[in-house]
């Protein structure tokens, strides 16, 4: 059966809820290595998202012409 598809918020409301649920110890071994497993999977979920998303981010640069030019999103060190 296919999985239902988390928008990001989601993925990221269930990892939050893993992890607590992990330091609370209250699970057994085999619960917690299920929890483990599906909180893996739901931060590999996350980070293909913002991938995705940093790959779509771009900023528009005004050129010495005056024209107004897209170029890739590089984030500020700092």
């Amino acid at each position: 059966m296919a999985e239902k598809k988390l928008t990001f918020e989601q993925a990221m409301a269930r990892l939050e809820e893993i992890v607590a649920l992990l330091e609370s110890g209250d699970h057994p071994l085999e619960e917690s290595l299920a929890l483990y497993e599906e909180g893996a999977k739901r931060m590999k979920q996350c980070l293909t998202m913002l991938d995705k998303a940093e790959q779509k981010v771009s900023k528009l640069r005004l050129e010495d012409t005056g024209e107004l030019q897209e170029v890739p999103f590089v984030p500020e060190e700092g």
